[in-house]
């Protein structure tokens, strides 16, 4: 009888261990190619589902995970991995391939390649949601889509602060 109580005993406890790491922290693989050449389909992230609760506002640069309006072949909605380009209240332009915010064009040192992000007129984002656009910009379906369009804070996952695998690209963010 005993032994039976310590096993059970064993057992919540890793059942309340697990779920509390589940609760601030979501592991992820990624399954796009559009943060290239800083995510790679089948790396392991993990994001904080926490970050934004207990350390503050989403940020330009953040690295999120969110839900999007698009579908999956399952028709299921898509998880997508996008950084922050713009806040609610800044105003973004796309001129000659280069992002502008607030009319001053950003350094992007993270993009796979300078000048391919097309052109867009002038846009500012509503309060409590984002521009986001994907590294890979040849590729990357994002907020210059009328599909994805700007994205609502409340369907963020978490943010991306650790790769884990491939474990010769451990990195934090």
């Amino acid at each position: 009888m005993r032994e039976t109580y310590e096993w059970l005993r064993d057992i919540i406890i890793a059942i309340l261990v697990a779920g509390t790491i589940l609760f601030f922290f979501k592991p992820i693989v990624v399954q796009q190619e559009s943060m290239q050449p800083n995510f790679y389909s089948n790396d392991y992230i993990i994001v904080s589902r926490q970050a934004y609760n207990l350390f503050g506002d989403v940020e330009r640069g953040d690295i999120i995970v969110f839900k999007s309006k698009l579908l999956d072949d399952k028709g299921e909605q898509k998880y997508l991995i996008k950084r922050v380009i713009a806040v609610g209240g800044d105003t973004i332009e796309i001129r000659d391939g280069y992002v502008y915010i607030n009319g001053e064009q950003i350094d992007e040192p993270y993009v796979a390649e300078q000048g391919v992000s097309g052109e867009m007129g002038s846009v500012t984002v509503e309060e409590g949601k984002m521009f986001v656009m994907g590294d890979n910009r040849g590729v990357s379906q994002d907020s210059r889509s009328p599909a994805l369009g700007q994205v609502e804070e409340s369907t963020i996952v978490g943010k991306v602060i650790l790769r884990i695998y491939p474990f010769d690209s451990i990195e934090t963010f």
